[in-house]
């Protein structure tokens, strides 16, 4: 929690350096994705499949660079390991960060969680996490249709709340 704390500091006193922005441009229509994995061959498969999907992807090496990357762009998806730089999964910073967006950043986020201990595509679990789908890292394999279903599904699911917030921030 102590280590949480420092880095949410250290973040705060952040001095501006644009060549932290994750993006320095990107095309009307074209998603971002954040992908906060250590492995490197679950961190290619994931990625491959958002590339697939039409997804621009960034890959931090920690969690202070995710925070940061963050910080600067709401991303369409962040897909995050739950022992992405931590010891402790129930601790980790990128899944509280998300967790404590105001709700209409948060629902313009799609936020799927790697994890050894959770079913894949366990709603009440996915419910209790704050994030959007669980995947189990046994079914990493299968990552793409997962995300292309439940990337779907939530975008119906939100659509009306999108639009009138969409609605509202014109006026």
């Amino acid at each position: 929690m102590e280590e949480e704390k420092t880095l949410l500091n250290e973040e705060d006193s952040y001095e501006y350096d644009a060549s932290d922005k994750p993006f320095d441009f990107v095309e009307v229509g074209i998603g971002t994705a954040l992908v906060c994995e250590s492995d490197p061959a679950a961190r290619e498969k994931i990625s491959s499949a958002l590339r697939l999907m039409g997804y621009q992807i960034t890959q931090p090496d920690s969690i202070k660079d995710a925070v940061k990357n963050m910080r600067f762009h709401i991303y369409d998806v962040v897909v995050v390991n739950e022992n992405f730089d931590t010891e402790n999964p129930d601790t980790n910073i990128v899944l509280n960060s998300l967790a404590n967006l105001n709700v209409g950043t948060r629902r313009q986020i799609f936020v799927a969680l790697l994890s050894g201990r959770f079913r894949s595509m366990d709603n009440m679990t996915a419910f209790n996490k704050s994030v959007n789908v669980i995947v189990n890292m046994k079914n990493i394999d299968d990552i793409s249709g997962i995300l292309k279903r439940s990337i779907t599904d939530n975008t119906a699911f939100y659509h009306v709340f999108k639009e009138a917030l969409k609605k509202k921030w014109r006026v």
